[in-house]
């Protein structure tokens, strides 16, 4: 009996190739090759990291890599999904969209968007041209002036949107509403303190020092070395306003150092003198 060999059975399928990466380095390595793309959003090339965190969003919300570049768009700081991927993720949830015809847009001078989840109430969400008049889009530049029904439309879709799905968005918004949204610019400056305030002020109200004011700063150093605080404190009063404030308080404290200092030297060198005096004394003289 000859012996039968069996070959392990192959599937005639191929298997399906997939770019998604399976780790942080893969990510990263993937992100850095797509911002050299031509075939990405321009907002994407040369920003690997910017690459990155799309996919990343795109995760999320269930998009692969490609996908998330070409659906994602960030604007203003912030990533929106572009109307159509927006549709596209309710439609795979089960959700049921109803929108009215561009025609009924016209004659009724509102866009109407009609939401359905499965085992939910339907929500219906609509955006007039007086809507739009009050939003300061009604004849804006750009799409709105060019497609005005059609941007109604996508308003419309939004509203019912976010409302019937946040949870299937992850609080991502529309790219269609977020590029009529001016940007704000904040002044996130820390503000000063009332210390702060006050050297601010002091130091734009000093006069500039002159070579004069250096001869009185070396004046008063000897007036502080020589004769100590209250000298000092004296011929610092003498002094006009103009020069007290040309010389300023940090100088100031730093004679007033100087006087201290020499203060107490005077009083240790006192000291020692007099415990030497006492020890010169010969014993019993003053004893009669």
């Amino acid at each position: 009996m000859s012996d039968i060999i069996k070959q392990p059975t192959q599937s005639a399928a191929p298997m399906a190739f997939d770019l998604t990466p399976r780790s942080l380095d893969e990510a990263m390595t993937f992100a850095e090759q797509l911002s050299r793309s031509e075939i990405v959003p321009k907002a994407y090339r040369g920003k690997p990291a910017d690459c990155l965190i799309a996919m990343q969003w795109g995760f999320e919300i269930g998009l692969k890599p490609l996908q998330a570049l070409q659906s994602i768009a960030p604007i203003n700081g912030k990533p929106n999904l572009y109307g159509d991927a927006g549709k596209a993720l309710l439609l795979a949830a089960g959700c049921i969209i109803e929108e009215d015809d561009i025609e009924i847009v016209q004659q009724s001078q509102r866009a109407r968007c009609r939401i359905t989840r499965p085992g939910r109430p339907p929500v219906e969400r609509t955006f007039s041209v007086e809507n739009a008049k009050t939003a300061g889009l009604w004849n804006k530049e750009g799409p709105w002036r060019s497609y005005p029904w059609r941007q109604m439309a996508w308003r419309a879709f939004w509203f019912a949107a976010r409302d019937a799905a946040s949870d299937l968005l992850r609080g991502m918004g529309g790219a269609e509403e977020a590029i009529d949204i001016e940007p704000i610019e904040r002044d996130i400056t820390p503000r000063a303190t009332p210390k702060q305030i006050a050297q601010q002020a002091a130091e734009s109200s000093r006069i500039e020092r002159t070579d004069r004011h250096a001869e009185l700063i070396l004046q008063l150093e000897a007036v502080a070395n020589d004769y100590g605080s209250e000298a000092l404190a004296e011929a610092w009063s003498k002094l006009t306003k103009e020069d007290r404030k040309a010389i300023g308080t940090a100088e100031l404290a730093r004679l007033k150092n100087i006087a201290a200092v020499d203060v107490n030297t005077q009083s240790i060198d006192n000291h020692e003198d007099v415990e030497q005096a006492h020890a010169d004394r010969e014993p019993g003289a003053d004893d009669e």
